[in-house]
């Protein structure tokens, strides 16, 4: 007698298994047989591949190119600063609608010799109001928490972002771009990894 046969039970089910780049190397991966002697110089190649493919893209660093410093003889300017509640157009120069002078310097940099300008490059930053070509006020001598904007380096490259920290405990860099083309960046081990100091300020020319 012909037992029946459940067509439910064996084979790969639709869906199980790992997703296709999923994985260490953001690949599907296949077996194969290696030398003995080889094994623990191919598996040192594969991490190093790994860590590779895990590294952020140029597109998602923004990579900001042009530095500078404030200029050191730069002398106090003080410029009347208006009401908040002056209407919109060109506001009265009466005294009665000043409410104090204010230095830009004085406003945009706690200490000089630690204070450095950076221009933005990309977008991926614009949702906490860094466009392309402002000048961040970065201080390299504050000390970076969690929710700062900061200037990272990573692998050599320079980039602005927020510094967050992953379920794992180690660090990332988040994007302030809700289009989905930029992604966080995951700091993972084997990665150089330095934050140059913390986003104070910024500013920007319209002409």
């Amino acid at each position: 007698m012909n037992e029946m046969v459940d067509q439910k039970a064996g084979g790969k089910r639709p869906g199980a298994g790992r997703n296709p780049g999923a994985g260490l190397y953001q690949e599907a991966t296949t077996g194969m047989r290696v030398p003995a002697s080889q094994q623990a110089a191919i598996r040192q190649l594969l991490a190093s591949y790994g860590r590779k493919q895990r590294q952020p893209s140029p597109d998602s660093l923004d990579n900001p190119q042009s530095f500078a410093q404030p200029a050191r003889d730069t002398s106090g300017i003080a410029l009347p600063l208006f009401q908040s509640k002056v209407a919109a157009g060109f506001p009265s120069p009466a005294d009665d609608h000043i409410e104090q002078r204010l230095d830009p310097n004085e406003y945009l940099i706690d200490q000089a010799d630690t204070t450095f300008f950076v221009t933005i490059q990309g977008e991926s930053m614009i949702e906490v109001g860094l466009m392309p070509g402002d000048k961040a006020v970065v201080d390299k001598n504050k000390q970076a928490v969690m929710g700062d904007i900061v200037l990272a380096m990573i692998d050599g490259e320079f980039t602005i972002k927020t510094l967050s920290r992953q379920k794992n405990g180690k660090p990332q860099l988040l994007p302030a771009n809700a289009s989905g083309k930029y992604r966080p960046i995951l700091i993972e081990d084997g990665m150089q990894f330095e934050i140059w100091g913390v986003v104070i300020g910024s500013f920007r020319r319209f002409r």
